[in-house]
């Protein structure tokens, strides 16, 4: 499709500018992370994805796979404001978002309060191993991660723009963490699953930490730029039929809707949010324009299915006693619901 077909309020040749623009950035972030990253293609393109929409990752692994190195890399290819917040049991809501103290003037004797901001104040925020603070902690993200702002004692700051969270959590870590609560993990666009690497990419991994440090990243987007692009996403269009395709495999997952499969109503306890369609669009839109596209097609929503509904889908004792995950529901559904005929 030429760049005279494409929808959009910016004009044609801008957007095209932009969009060719913001494919060779993309290029560029990962040619930087690749100096220290080794392999794991599809979970940095999901987390760049999450990055150009600025939406919010949660990043689930095994302790060990570099999930904490791949977000502050890509902190600094982007040159952006860059805390890491590490969750423990002790963590308390004022740790993430500040707090406020009495000042006196020495010179004058008065008294006031002075707000000192929190981690929660920065561009690129890590929130590594969330589940390990209690609910109430966690929540202190909410605010920050939906309305990109935080409330300190009745008083509303505005948080820097890009703002994005990036969380991270250990599977297989069930002692001494607190499952995220539905509400905050809908916030997240993904839940991006971190596996490992094969015995070729273990050692590369091996030679290249136990040598010489010589690698070293640099910033290839501005901020700014960045802001740029992510209005550029929202200006790809997507077809009604796309649109439909998504809001069909949300419905598909919500025991006793007459879209949900026999066996979504067996396993399935909560179905996905409105949300899921909303992310799997925006993501389809960046994951087009990064494979040099102007439309969305139907390969985007299934690319970008499991990590926009894994962490959506409530099973019940009968998946877990049948060892059925979310992921495996949605490979059923993807089967069961048609993509459009055109695939536009």
């Amino acid at each position: 499709m030429s760049t005279s077909h494409k929808v959009g309020t910016l004009e044609d040749a801008k957007l095209g500018e932009l969009i060719a623009q913001m494919r060779e950035s993309k290029q560029n972030v990962v040619e930087q992370l690749h100096k220290i990253i080794v392999g794991q293609e599809e979970v940095i393109e999901q987390v760049l994805i999450t990055v150009y929409v600025g939406g919010n990752s949660l990043i689930t692994g095994f302790p060990g796979l570099a999930k904490t190195l791949l977000i502050s890399c890509i902190s600094e290819t982007l040159g952006l404001a860059f805390n890491r917040i590490q969750f423990t049991p002790d963590l308390m809501p004022a740790d993430i978002t500040g707090t406020e103290f009495i000042e006196e003037d020495r010179t004058t004797g008065k008294r006031r309060m002075r707000f000192v901001k929190g981690p929660i104040f920065g561009n690129l925020i890590l929130a590594d191993e969330i589940n390990r603070t209690p609910p109430k902690t966690q929540a202190a993200l909410l605010e920050a991660m939906q309305e990109r702002c935080v409330t300190v004692a009745g008083q509303t700051f505005q948080l820097d723009l890009p703002f994005m969270v990036m969380a991270t959590q250990n599977p297989i870590e069930l002692e001494g963490t607190y499952p995220l609560p539905e509400a905050q993990l809908d916030r997240f666009m993904f839940n991006i699953l971190i596996g490992y690497l094969s015995e070729e990419e273990e050692m590369q991994v091996v030679n290249q930490t136990t040598g010489a440090l010589s690698a070293s990243i640099e910033p290839v987007v501005t901020s700014q730029e960045l802001l740029a692009f992510q209005e550029v996403v929202r200006q790809i269009p997507a077809s009604d039929d796309i649109v439909r395709y998504a809001v069909q495999l949300t419905r598909a997952t919500r025991p006793g809707d007459p879209l949900a499969p026999d066996y979504v109503n067996h396993w399935v306890s909560y179905g996905a949010s409105l949300r899921s369609a909303q992310f799997m669009i925006l993501g389809g839109r960046a994951r087009a324009v990064f494979e040099g596209r102007y439309n969305v097609s139907s390969d985007d929503i299934r690319a970008l299915a499991k990590p926009v509904l894994r962490h959506r889908i409530l099973t019940n004792f009968h998946a877990e006693s049948e060892k059925v995950s979310s992921d495996d529901i949605v490979e059923r559904l993807l089967k069961d619901i048609q993509p459009p005929a055109s695939g536009l």
